[in-house]
């Protein structure tokens, strides 16, 4: 489970970071240890998949553990990671 509070200290958090990169992700796992980080394009996420957080630049999805594969949800209470999506400027 992550709380709506600790998503929005996420997106707050890489905000502060000029380029969403591998640097930015493991800032975030020390700052949050027990939670799975990952990093992908927003064009990569399927399109019938919402973001839970939207920033500019990037939006902010959640993973799901609780299968045999990890898959992508809006559940926080099933979540145990984020994926940010930096979304290209067009």
């Amino acid at each position: 489970m992550i709380p709506r509070e600790t998503l929005d200290h996420i997106g707050d958090a890489a905000t502060e970071f000029p380029l969403l990169d591998e640097a930015t992700l493991d800032c975030l796992r020390d700052r949050w240890p027990g939670l799975h980080f990952a990093l992908c394009s927003d064009d990569d996420v399927p399109a019938r998949l919402s973001p839970v957080l939207a920033r500019p630049g990037f939006n902010l999805y959640l993973v799901n553990g609780s299968e045999h594969c990890l898959t992508l949800t809006n559940d926080p209470d099933v979540a145990i990671g984020v994926v940010l999506a930096w979304m290209d400027e067009a």
